[in-house]
C-alpha cells in the first residue's frame, strides 16, 4: 500500500467498470483521482464508494465528455486550481460498438473514432501543461487493435491509432522523462462489453465465442486491469515506455 502516495491521478472513463476500479486501486494506493465521466449520477457513486473506504488517498468526481473540448478544459482548470499537477494519466474512456462493414454508417465511425481516438488525443494533449517531468501516461487500447475480430473494424482500428499513439508520444515525451504505454484488455466483465451486443441471445453467442479461444476460460475483472494500469503508474515500471500490457487472459497470445 501507498505506493502512489503523494500523487495526482486523473482517470478518464470512471463511472464503471476498468475506470472505477482503477481510480479505486489508485485512491487505495495514496493518490489523490480525479474521476471523470459523463453520468454525473454513476460518478458520484463510486467517487462516495471509493471515498468511504478508508483510501489512503481521495478521489474528486469531475463530470467531463472526454470528445469535448471545453470538458476538457474545465476539466484541467479544476485540477490546476486544486493540485498543480497530474503525477498519472489514465485516459481510458471509451466506446465499443460492433458493426460489419456493410452496416457501417457514417455515425457509426464519427461516435468510435471521436471517443476513442479525437477524445483520448485531446485528453493526453491538454494535460501536457499539468504533467509532471517523469510522470506516467497509460492509454487504454485493446487486443482488437491486433487480433481480427468479426464486425469490429471501426473498433479495431481506433484501438490500434491508441496502440501507435503510445509509441509516438513516447518518443515525443522522453525528453521530460514522461513515460507513456498502453494497457490492451481482452473481454473483461463489465458494462461496456456486456452492452457491445443489443440482442441478449447473439450476446449470448459472442461470449461463447470468445471463451472458446481463451486459454483462461474466463472473462476478465476490471480489477485485473487496474492492477496492471497500478504497475504502469509506479516506479515498478520505470524502464518501461511505448509497450503494450496485455490483460486478455491470453486470447491474442497463443
Amino acid at each position: 500500500m501507498g505506493q502512489l502516495e503523494g500523487k495526482v491521478a486523473v482517470v478518464t472513463g470512471g463511472s464503471a467498470g476498468i475506470g472505477a476500479a482503477t481510480a479505486r486501486r489508485f485512491a487505495l494506493e495514496g493518490a489523490t483521482v480525479f474521476v471523470t465521466g459523463r453520468r454525473q449520477a454513476e460518478l458520484d457513486t463510486v467517487v462516495k464508494a471509493i471515498n468511504a473506504q478508508n483510501a489512503r488517498g481521495q478521489a474528486i468526481a469531475v463530470r467531463s465528455d472526454v470528445s469535448s473540448l471545453e470538458d476538457l478544459d474545465r476539466l484541467y482548470t479544476r485540477v490546476g486550481d486544486h493540485s498543480g499537477r497530474i503525477d498519472v494519466l489514465f485516459a481510458n474512456a471509451g466506446v465499443a460498438e460492433l458493426a460489419r462493414l456493410e452496416d457501417v454508417s457514417q455515425d457509426h465511425f464519427d461516435r468510435v473514432f471521436g471517443i476513442n481516438v479525437r477524445g483520448l488525443l485531446f485528453t493526453v494533449q491538454k494535460a501536457l501543461p499539468l504533467l509532471s517531468d517523469g510522470a506516467s501516461v497509460i492509454l487504454t487500447s485493446s487486443i482488437a487493435a491486433s487480433k481480427g475480430v468479426e464486425a469490429s473494424s471501426v473498433y479495431s482500428a481506433a484501438k490500434a491509432a491508441v496502440r501507435n499513439f503510445a509509441r509516438t508520444w513516447a518518443v515525443e515525451l522522453a525528453g521530460r522523462r514522461i513515460r507513456v504505454n498502453a494497457v490492451s484488455p481482452g473481454p473483461i466483465e463489465t458494462p461496456l462489453f456486456s452492452g457491445i451486443v443489443a440482442d441478449p441471445a447473439q450476446g449470448t453467442d459472442f461470449r461463447d465465442a470468445l471463451l472458446a479461444g481463451m486459454p483462461l476460460g474466463r472473462l476478465g475483472d476490471p480489477d485485473e486491469v487496474a492492477a496492471a494500469a497500478l504497475v504502469l503508474a509506479t516506479d515498478a515500471s520505470s524502464f518501461t515506455t511505448g509497450a503494450e500490457f496485455f490483460v486478455d487472459g491470453g486470447l491474442a497470445q497463443v
